[in-house]
């Protein structure tokens, strides 16, 4: 049985189900009449997860345009070393990590996990476009921190939102369409950016983008509207808003699924090294269009996860995440293998990027899927927040020990030790079962 069955520990799912309707009653206490588990799950798409995929694709889509053009914004157009860049994404992504742990507990109660979740989709959309009106490196700096921490403080508030809006027997579904739409945005992005750099300048095309942000953060008011919540069964223990229970979370299912999720993460690479790993490799063998081969994979990267996560999340759904996330390691285990051995056919380190990509998206979708299912609901935003913690925290330390035995000894051992950890990965969740 799937651990979103609820088979192995206390239905804590079925204590916040939620229906998609027209509100009734008046005022913030209004509730839903219940609604049979099998008619709910088979009608998974509702118009909150529907709103919820949108703004996942319209963020992604706003955020990568300035992404794509940050390198040549700062050294071209504000004359900044390479440095700048190296320090300001740094304490970007270091610092959006922590926000997503800080979020977790903030997104416990369900009415201000709303308000975090609009809030943050607002606020990432401003400061990400406002960085077109930057006149010095330190300006970029503190608009892109910004954006990435109410990036990384939506994050639990939004998952969160996701369990609310679809009951917990269509859990992979909803999170593979989610994972799907987000990865979308990461291919239309970088391509929005070419053709608005193609038409305006540099600036222009960056302040442009708030056009898609402020759209991403009117589709979560909208999937909020068609979102009810029922009471909770167990009222909410009470504690500073800032405490977060990892004692109380880490048990059960959820100690055996971060267990899992520790030993993928540590080898789980930025997607930027598997980029760089191919432009080397077809450097090496002589192509003379060895980069944009290379990012030409990279779509084809997140064509693979956009595909595979809500198939994936449907057999998960049907038969137990185990099994998913088997095939996921399994996958990545391979690419990262391919990886190591450097292959200067196309094709070969295509399936490579291929495999990871399918990879990404049978994995995040399961991770989702059964921390939405094994953690209580008056705690789903602290768990939430510990696993985007810790898919932040791991990518950050295997994208740097990675990068640095990359320096000392060469790609093939490097990408030889992020195979090794999915190697890891596979046995623990052979073991543990984390998602029976």
């Amino acid at each position: 049985m799937s651990v979103a069955d609820g088979s192995d520990g206390p239905d804590h799912g079925s204590e916040t189900r939620v229906v998609d309707a027209r509100r009734t009653g008046t005022g913030s206490g209004t509730t839903a009449a219940p609604v049979p588990s099998a008619e709910a799950a088979s009608g998974w798409l509702t118009p909150g997860v529907r709103g919820i995929g949108a703004a996942s694709l319209l963020s992604d889509l706003g955020h990568e345009v300035p992404t794509t053009l940050l390198p040549a914004f700062l050294s071209t157009v504000l004359g900044a070393p390479a440095a700048a860049l190296g320090l300001i994404e740094g304490l970007a992504d270091g610092l959006s990590g922590l926000a997503k742990i800080i979020g977790g507990p903030f997104a416990d109660e369900p009415g201000r996990r709303r308000s975090i979740a609009v809030g943050g989709y607002t606020v990432t959309a401003v400061l990400s476009a406002a960085i077109g009106l930057a006149t010095a490196a330190w300006q970029v700096g503190v608009l892109r921190t910004g954006a990435w921490v109410a990036r990384g403080l939506r994050t639990p508030a939004r998952n969160a939102l996701l369990a609310d809006a679809v009951d917990r027997r269509a859990y992979g579904r909803a999170y593979g369409f989610e994972r799907a739409m987000d990865n979308l945005g990461a291919v239309l992005g970088p391509l929005a950016a070419l053709a608005l750099v193609s038409l305006l300048d540099v600036r222009t095309a960056i302040l442009v983008s708030v056009v898609p942000g402020l759209l991403a953060g009117l589709a979560i008011v909208y999937a909020i509207r068609h979102i009810r919540a029922v009471p909770l069964a167990t009222p909410r223990p009470r504690r500073r808003v800032l405490d977060l229970p990892v004692r109380s979370l880490l048990r059960g299912h959820l100690r055996r699924a971060f267990l899992v999720v520790g030993a993928f993460e540590v080898g789980n690479v930025a997607a930027t090294l598997l980029i760089l790993r191919a432009t080397e490799v077809f450097t090496a063998a002589g192509r003379a269009d060895a980069a944009q081969l290379a990012v030409t994979l990279y779509v084809a990267y997140n064509l693979a996860g956009t595909l595979a996560s809500v198939p994936f999340g449907r057999l998960g759904d049907a038969r137990g995440f185990t099994a998913p996330l088997l095939a996921g390691f399994a996958l990545f285990a391979g690419a990262y293998g391919a990886f190591a051995l450097g292959p200067t056919d196309p094709l070969v380190l295509g399936a490579a990027f291929v495999a990871a990509g399918v990879g990404i998206g049978i994995v995040e979708t399961g991770e989702h899927a059964i921390v939405a299912s094994a953690a209580p609901p008056e705690a789903r935003g602290s768990a939430f927040g510990l696993l985007a913690g810790a898919q932040s925290f791991g990518d950050f330390a295997a994208s740097g020990i990675v990068g640095i035995l990359w320096s000392l000894a060469g790609g093939t051992v490097a990408f030889a030790y992020a195979a090794t950890w999915m190697l890891i990965a596979l046995l623990l969740a052979a073991i543990v079962r984390p998602g029976r």
